[in-house]
């Protein structure tokens, strides 16, 4: 009965437990991922798609910078609740749009993303890396 009672009190702290590990520092996370992944998007006229091949590779790299914004967001890289889940969430969402234009290989709607990517890296940037602002 007593390992049933424990069992029972540990199972809340243990499902609250998250089956995921970071690994990757904030910065890395900026060099390998959102860098990369957000030039592909801004400078897509030096080399536009030509094929379907090509624009699932856009796609793809949209979903890339949508999902660097959410791994700014996991609990021990998070830098608070406000303005950076606020930030955060503003590249999620430009990737996300990206994401969107890429399916649909509108590269007009693409190139008109290139605001709300660059406004989504400066706005955290000035917040919370003032003497590394990113500007384009």
């Amino acid at each position: 009965m007593r390992i049933l009672a424990l069992l029972l009190l540990a199972s809340p702290a243990i499902a609250q437990t998250p089956p995921f590990q970071p690994v990757a520092t904030i910065s890395e996370i900026m060099v390998a991922i959102t860098l990369p992944y957000s030039d592909a998007l801004l400078y897509i006229e030096r080399n536009p798609p030509k094929n379907d091949r090509d624009w699932e590779l856009l796609q793809m790299q949209a979903l890339m910078l949508a999902e660097s914004g959410n791994l700014l967001m996991v609990k021990g890289r998070a830098k608070n609740q406000g303005l950076w889940m606020k930030n955060a969430r503003l590249l999620v969402e430009a990737g996300a749009a990206a994401v969107k234009a890429a399916r649909a290989k509108d590269m007009q709607a693409v190139l008109a993303l290139n605001d709300q990517i660059v406004s989504s890296c400066i706005t955290c940037h000035t917040q919370f890396r003032p003497r590394n602002r990113q500007e384009r």
